[in-house]
């Protein structure tokens, strides 16, 4: 039963994992079309490097965002596939 509980909770995770990502290349993909925009609206070298720069500012935390949610989600798993025997707060009571 506990290896059909691992392999639950890493299927939870694989999948989490990957919404993670998907979110993560929407968010990097509606960077570089703001970027264009803002470029098209830009009056001078100047405008156009800050748009640059606001789009790189938002992929990279797009990426950060994706980590944290990859961490929280191992860790999500740890705390759910714990061991649970009797006396563990995942498992029974403990007499």
């Amino acid at each position: 039963m506990q290896s059909g509980r691992n392999a639950m909770e890493s299927m939870k995770e694989s999948a989490a994992n990957a919404a993670a990502s998907t979110k993560s290349g929407m968010e990097k993909t509606k960077a570089t079309m703001q970027e264009k925009v803002d470029k098209m609206k830009a009056h001078g070298p100047a405008g156009k490097e800050m748009a640059r720069e606001k789009k790189e500012e938002r992929k990279a935390e797009a990426e950060l965002d994706k980590n944290e949610a990859r961490h929280q989600n191992a860790a999500e798993k740890l705390h759910n596939a714990g061991p649970a025997g009797p006396g563990h707060a995942t498992g029974g009571t403990y007499h």
